[in-house]
């Protein structure tokens, strides 16, 4: 599994060629691990896909944990910014393997119906509140881990996500101070077992969308500060290097102040955790006739200014 993401990183990346995201020295924090390395550690991506820096290194202080990191806020990030502008070794791609940017958030709150346009592809009304449900912690695995079909599922479907990570806690948060509780922006597959979220289990989503492996993120972190616009980047997902879903951020019916305003009204936000914000039209369930993943099958998801994951499936 980790080899096949080390092996296939760079040439993905060639392949993205319709807005291929472009590495600069803005903040991409990255989980991490290397042969030569004891345990996962904290680093940034390099630019133009070079390697990774490794923040532990650089300050033996640092946490080990992107969720202890966002805990320890300003003086951590002032850290990571130091090293950005130092010339420091580098690994290379070839010898770390990406871990999610983030692991074991307390919570992983996701959002449906939160695409204008994936509504129209239903035919149904622009929902008038935030439509929230959940995954478990644990359906987490790194940009280029493999999605393991369960048994137990027959229609196992692709969602391409904006993954919105929390940098401070908060409780009852306004809209206008949302954004002062946010420590960046990833790349998520909202990997979902239709029949289960749609006729089994009672109709209530949680099964069907937390199967062991349904949560690929990453490849990094990337700071609010070095992301332009949120909700003006374009968004897509291949499958098997076909285009299913092309969109832009801009058509989210509720934005991330939004969001976290109106979760934060029912429970406490803590530093890691994570917001998938939806999905754009596209997706397998809804195409005549319905098309599902099957083993074998590879598929890239990618965000403008934020990056690309793959995740081959097995």
């Amino acid at each position: 599994m980790l080899v096949f993401g080390r092996r296939r990183l760079l040439t993905v990346l060639l392949q993205a060629q319709r807005w291929p995201f472009q590495p600069s020295r803005d903040m991409r924090l990255v989980q991490f691990q290397a042969p030569h390395l004891a345990g996962p550690r904290l680093g940034l991506e390099s630019g133009n896909g070079k390697g990774v820096i490794d923040l532990n290194a650089f300050d033996t202080t640092l946490p080990k944990t992107m969720v202890e990191f966002l805990e320890q806020g300003e003086a951590t990030l002032s850290v990571a910014r130091r090293a950005l502008t130092t010339s420091l070794p580098v690994l290379p791609q070839s010898e770390v393997t990406f871990l999610s940017p983030v692991t074991r958030p307390d919570k992983v709150v996701c959002v449906g119906m939160n695409y204008v346009d994936h509504c129209r592809e239903q035919n149904v009304p622009v929902p008038k509140e935030p439509i929230i449900f959940s995954k478990f912690a644990s359906c987490i695995v790194g940009p280029y881990d493999e999605i393991i079909l369960p048994p137990e599922s027959q229609e196992v479907d692709w969602e391409v996500e904006m993954a919105v990570v929390i940098g401070k806690k908060g409780k009852h948060i306004k809209a206008t101070d949302a954004m002062a509780h946010v420590a960046g922006f990833t790349v998520a597959h909202d990997v979902s077992a239709r029949d289960w979220q749609m006729r089994r289990n009672g109709k209530q989503w949680l099964l069907g969308k937390t199967f062991d492996t349904f949560c690929p993120l990453g490849p990094a972190l990337v700071t609010k500060d070095s992301v332009a616009d949120p909700h003006n980047l374009k968004i897509c997902c291949r499958v098997n290097g076909e285009v299913m879903q092309s969109s832009s951020t801009s058509q989210m019916v509720f934005k991330t102040e939004d969001l976290i305003a109106w979760v934060s009204q029912f429970v406490t936000l803590y530093p890691g955790d994570i917001f998938l914000t939806g999905t754009p039209p596209g997706v397998g369930v809804f195409r005549k006739p319905p098309v599902f993943l099957k083993k074998g099958d590879e598929v890239q998801c990618e965000i403008e200014e934020l990056g690309v994951i793959i995740n081959k499936v097995v």
